[in-house]
């Protein structure tokens, strides 16, 4: 889950989403819309009666406040709470597993601020089920069919790869920058992503102010993902003075075409 504003536990309900489900919590600053529900869902796991672990990723000052929250309470978590800090202006890989890696890079904001890159790693090649079963090709020869490799089988039959697997499925990437000023220092972290979500405070013509606040324009975030390459650009945190949307979108969609409003409920499915 990526930041926690007030509100986030009725969206829970409202989309039938189960709070047990998440184990790692990545909260990209400390301004109020980003992180003011995070408490509460901390209490409500406790009263649920979580026991497993909970990753918490942000700025160092984040569990300053939860610590005085709970210490106020006189709280103590029935769960592990294990806190990942992130430092101002600081890039590193805050996860890694045998199938993800999430960096979190520094984004140019009024506080510090950290995007996240969510990158699947490469998989080996699929293997057939049914192929290796009439076969009998042991289990612990796998992983020579998954590295691409022809296998020889103890009765001697010769095993072409091509004949058993097909081409390994393409790895996805994410990349969220939440509030931040036009910059080109993340490009880098955000190369060739699927998907990028990407804020748009702005429309063109309050330029000034979103330079003055540190935020994006449309256009902002539609050079960012034209210069990244992304191949799809999610926008959001949208300035309250557009009750109509379509305008900002068409903004965006003038120079970057594959540009999507992220709204309450919507899903977007990310193929190969």
């Amino acid at each position: 889950m990526i930041d926690c504003g007030e509100g986030t536990q009725m969206q829970f309900r409202r989309y039938k989403i189960r709070h047990s489900r998440i184990n790692h919590i990545f909260i990209s600053h400390l301004h109020g819309d980003h992180y003011l529900g995070l408490a509460g869902l901390l209490f409500t796991m406790h009263l649920f009666g979580r026991k497993a672990p909970l990753h918490l990723y942000g700025n160092p000052e984040l569990m300053v406040l939860l610590e005085m929250q709970f210490r106020l309470s006189d709280t103590v978590l029935l769960y592990p709470l294990i806190f990942h800090p992130l430092n101002p202006g600081e890039t590193s890989v805050i996860f890694e597993d045998t199938w993800l890696q999430i960096t979190a890079f520094p984004l140019m904001h009024r506080v510090p601020t950290h995007g996240f890159v969510f990158r699947e790693k490469t998989f080996g090649r699929r293997i057939f089920k049914a192929a290796i079963a009439s076969l009998s090709i042991p289990a612990d020869r796998y992983q020579e069919l998954r590295d691409g490799k022809d296998i020889v089988l103890e009765n001697g039959v010769l095993v072409k790869n091509s004949e058993v697997t097909t081409a390994p499925r393409k790895a996805l990437s994410f990349a969220y920058c939440s509030d931040t000023g036009y910059t080109d220092q993340y490009l880098k972290h955000i190369k060739g992503v699927d998907v990028l979500y990407h804020e748009a405070t702005f429309m063109v013509e309050k330029e000034a102010g979103a330079r003055e606040k540190m935020h994006s324009t449309t256009q902002d975030a539609a050079r960012i993902a034209l210069q990244s390459g992304a191949k799809r650009l999610i926008i959001g945190h949208y300035s309250a003075r557009y009750d109509d949307l379509e305008p900002v979108l068409a903004e965006t969609r003038a120079l970057f075409p594959e540009s999507y409003l992220a709204e309450e409920g919507l899903e977007f499915m990310v193929s190969e």
